[in-house]
């Protein structure tokens, strides 16, 4: 058997090895079994690894177990995380050996192609500490790039910085092989002042395995476990297992449960980070007392949560940041805010990141609004921001749903752009409203429930721009020219001798496009103009058109206008 690569995932574990005959005679057993070795963990030699280990092989017959032995030699059952890569459910003509999860996810192994890990320091002296060499007089060696020797100055300090275990803040030990603490007090001796440390993609099998590693850096603040297949204690560790420092705890991809989550957390007292991607989790319970500093959280990737399940996490009073992709939830609902109100929900909620969902529905969006602190939203790759209307359009959507909202998907919401969004907004649904019992006139207007339901900002934006007059609610008809120009009035706020003209321009034209007209009109250069304009509707302030490449149309410009032209 060729040993596995690499590229092999991990492998958790069942594991027997068999060493003697042991003949047990009582009341349940009258039979040979075969003595057990149990390992912690084990790693294929390129890089693969195992861990968690049983034996399970019930032989009746000396003379099964003999020919066994004969056939087989000594082989290890493992388990693996990707079931393609087995042959077998743990069994063999027959015979049950150990069970595995998977139908295809086992395999027997030979021990010679199997590693069991190190511990924590010999995986840090592995990475980090460099052999003492003979002396060389002092001299620096100089080191060729190409035909070229490029003079090493400084890199001895570096050198011994690095080989100086107590100095070393920041440790990176991913796939490495590492199973244990080692000896106790060894890892506090050597480098006690190691505060981040990234132990993804390892051997570690256990919680109290972590433990016994954390004990020891008191300064620790930052950890990283991901991919380690981790057994979490039935009952909550004792508070001397405690992290006093620790404030990112990164445990994507470790199997651990909502429940583990809770006991264990007592531990993390001023914990600000938790990151729990892809371990099927579900929410079963309110953190009482716990968790009550995070101000991040990451359920990514772990489809059974549901909003309901979200409810139960929405009273932890500093979460600022809770991230929501590929969960698969398509709805929400605050039970406890009607229409144009705010939830008490998630108070200090600020960024919410909901991508790769199901997010359908413009409801969705609505209810974000009531989140009273919320100011950041990324949400992509759902069937509402990918559906037929346009990236555009959707964005200037939820930019005039969600009034309080600073960037929307890693973008920053200008000012100019909400005034666009909103006003494009109040225009786009003005027919609805009208037919929903909506007036220009304060004392009528009054639009049904249904209508509010779906546009539950509209009447903020009626008292913010005015009501949409019936000349704006005229429907278009884009495919006559006559139909896109807009009469505007030019005037000159610094040429006092320049007379107010009047243009009619495509309301598609960009800035860029307009400023060219100008300069050919006034021969002035196209580098000198800045533009604005200002609206009847609202007197007194003036608008910038700072972005060459939007048009007139983005920035609402409208029949009657006045365009103000400086330079």
């Amino acid at each position: 058997m060729a040993i596995m690569s690499k590229a092999a995932v991990n492998i958790w574990a069942l594991t027997f090895v068999w060493v003697e005959l042991v003949w047990v005679n009582t009341k349940q057993y009258d039979c040979w079994f075969i003595g057990v070795i149990i390992f912690n963990s084990c790693d294929f030699s390129e890089g693969s690894d195992c861990s968690w280990f049983f034996m399970c092989l019930d032989v009746q017959e000396e003379n099964e177990l003999l020919m066994l032995a004969r056939i087989f030699g000594l082989w290890l059952g493992v388990e693996w995380d990707n079931p393609a890569r087995g042959k077998h459910d743990g069994s063999h003509e027959g015979i049950v050996y150990f069970k595995c999860r998977h139908p295809t996810g086992g395999s027997f192994v030979r021990p010679n192609k199997v590693n069991f890990g190190v511990d924590f320091l010999t995986a840090v002296n592995n990475r980090y500490v460099l052999e003492d060499g003979p002396e060389e007089d002092g001299k620096e060696q100089p080191v060729t790039i190409g035909n070229k020797p490029v003079e090493t100055i400084g890199f001895d300090s570096v050198i011994k910085q690095q080989s100086q275990l107590s100095k070393l803040q920041e440790v990176s030990l991913r796939n490495c092989v590492v199973s244990c603490a080692g000896d106790k007090g060894a890892i506090a001796k050597a480098c006690p002042n190691i505060r981040r440390v990234d132990l993804s993609r390892n051997l570690l099998s256990s919680w109290d395995e972590v433990l016994s590693i954390a004990d020891q850096l008191k300064h620790l603040e930052v950890l990283n476990l991901s991919e380690n297949k981790l057994h979490f204690p039935s009952v909550s560790p004792s508070l001397a297992g405690t992290f006093p420092a620790l404030k990112v705890l990164v445990l994507n991809r470790t199997g651990i449960t909502w429940a583990e989550v809770l006991r264990c957390a007592p531990g993390w007292p001023v914990l600000e980070e938790l990151y729990l991607k892809s371990n099927d989790i579900s929410i079963s319970e309110r953190p009482a007392d716990v968790l009550q500093t995070v101000k991040l959280l990451d359920l990514s990737s772990n489809p059974l949560i549901d909003e309901n399940q979200l409810f139960l996490i929405a009273h932890l009073p500093r979460l600022e940041q809770l991230i929501l992709s590929d969960v698969g939830i398509s709805s929400l609902h605050f039970p406890d805010a009607g229409t144009g109100c705010k939830t008490s929900m998630f108070p200090s909620l600020q960024y919410l990141v909901v991508n790769d969902n199901q997010i359908s529905q413009w409801s969705f969006i609505n209810e974000l609004d009531k989140l009273q602190s919320l100011r950041a939203l990324s949400c992509v790759r759902n069937p509402l921001t990918e559906g037929g209307s346009g990236p555009q359009t959707t964005r200037q959507f939820i930019i005039a749903k969600i009034g309080q909202l600073k960037t929307l998907n890693k973008c920053e919401i200008l000012p100019e752009e909400r005034r666009g969004a909103e006003l494009d907004y109040r225009k786009a649904f003005g027919n609805e409203w009208k037919k929903a019992g909506g007036h220009q006139d304060p004392d009528k207007n009054r639009p049904n429930e249904e209508f509010l339901a779906a546009h539950p900002r509209y009447q903020s934006l009626c008292l913010k721009y005015g009501a949409p007059e019936d000349g704006e609610l005229k429907t278009r008809q884009p495919f006559l020219l006559k139909n896109q120009l807009l009469t505007l009035k030019i005037k000159y706020p610094n040429q006092v001798d320049q007379k107010v003209t009047e243009k009619q321009l495509p309301d598609s034209m960009t800035i860029q496009k307009v400023k060219g007209l100008l300069s050919r009109l006034l021969k002035v250069p196209v580098s000198e103009l800045l533009l604005s304009y200002e609206s009847p509707k609202m007197p007194g302030r003036e608008i910038e058109l700072e972005n060459d490449q939007q048009s007139l149309q983005f920035y609402s410009v409208e029949n009657g206008d006045y365009l103000l032209v400086r330079w």
